[in-house]
C-alpha cells in the first residue's frame, strides 16, 4: 500500500482549506454552481472523449495509486535464479510442480510455455505482446486523468466567463459586482485545485508505477528465456541484474552478505 497518494491529495486540500480559514471568510469560496460547471463538464468531456469501457475501469486505475502491489525488483530476480538451479538441478520439467508458488502470473505463463517446449521465439513473441497490451492499458488510464486534468481549469474558465457576462449584464447595481466577480473566479479556483491536487498527481503517480511494472515484467520476460534456454543461475542472475540501478544492485548484494552470515 502506497499512503503517500493518500497523504499527498490530504495534505494538499488540507493547506487549501487552512488558507481559506485564515483569509477569515470560508462561506465566501463555497458557490454550487461553480462546483457543478467544474466537475459536471470535466466529466461529460470525458464521457466525449474516451470509450464507456475505459471509463468504467477508472475507479480500479485510480485505486492502483493507493493499492499497489508491485514486488520488490530484487526479490524478483531472486526468485528466478532460484527457479534457474531447480531447472538446471531437476531439469525444466520440474519447474511444473513449483508454478503455485510463482509471485507473478506472468512467470507461470512463461514457465509453462518453456516446460511445454514451447519455440523461444514464439515465447518470447508472446510474453513481448502482452507486456505491449499492458502499457497500453495504463496509457489509456493515465491519458484520462490528464485529461480531466487539462479539461477542469479549462471549464472553470468557461464558467468564470458565465459569471463575468451575468455580472456585466447587472452592472446597474455595483452592490453585486464584487460579489459577482468573486463567484465567477470560484470555478477558476475550483478547476486549478481539482487538476493539481488530484488529477494530475495521480496521473504522474500512475506513470511512475507503470514503469516500476514495466520493469518488472521485463526482467520476467529476460529470467524466463534464460531459464528456457539452460543458463547457468549465475549468468541468470547477472543478466537480469542489468536492469537494476546500482543503489539497487547494491542493495541486492547487502542483502545477499547479510543471508550468508
Amino acid at each position: 500500500m502506497d499512503i503517500a497518494t493518500v497523504i499527498g491529495i490530504v495534505m494538499g486540500m488540507a493547506l487549501i482549506v487552512i488558507a481559506i480559514i485564515l483569509g477569515g471568510s470560508p462561506g465566501a469560496y463555497m458557490d454550487p454552481i461553480s462546483i457543478v460547471i467544474v466537475i459536471g463538464g470535466s466529466i461529460t468531456s470525458v464521457f466525449a472523449a474516451f470509450p464507456l469501457k475505459n471509463i468504467l475501469a477508472m475507479p480500479k486505475i485510480i485505486l492502483k495509486t493507493v493499492f499497489v502491489k508491485n514486488p520488490n525488483p530484487n526479490e524478483l530476480i531472486t526468485e528466478l535464479v532460484g527457479y534457474a538451479e531447480v531447472a538446471r538441478r531437476d531439469g525444466i520439467l520440474s519447474l511444473e510442480n513449483h508454478t503455485e508458488e510463482m509471485s507473478d502470473d506472468f512467470i507461470v505463463q512463461g514457465i509453462r510455455m518453456a516446460v511445454d517446449g514451447t519455440d523461444p521465439e514464439l515465447i518470447k513473441q508472446i510474453m513481448d505482446t502482452d507486456l505491449e497490451n499492458l502499457m497500453e492499458r495504463h496509457r489509456v488510464g493515465k491519458s484520462i486523468l490528464d485529461a480531466m486534468g487539462k479539461y477542469a481549469p479549462a471549464f472553470g474558465m468557461i464558467g468564470t466567463l458565465v459569471g463575468l457576462v451575468a455580472m456585466l449584464a447587472n452592472m446597474d447595481d455595483p452592490s453585486k459586482i464584487g460579489a459577482g466577480m468573486a463567484a465567477a473566479l470560484l470555478t477558476t479556483l475550483y478547476g486549478a485545485i481539482m487538476a493539481n491536487v488530484l488529477f494530475l498527481p495521480l496521473a504522474d503517480k500512475l506513470a511512475i508505477y507503470d514503469a516500476e511494472e514495466m520493469l518488472l515484467k521485463s526482467i520476467i520476460i529476460e529470467g524466463v528465456m534464460s531459464i528456457q534456454s539452460g543458463d547457468n543461475p549465475r549468468v541468470v542472475e547477472q543478466k537480469l541484474r542489468t536492469f537494476l540501478s546500482p543503489v539497487q544492485r547494491a542493495s541486492m548484494d547487502s542483502d545477499s552478505e547479510a543471508e550468508a552470515a
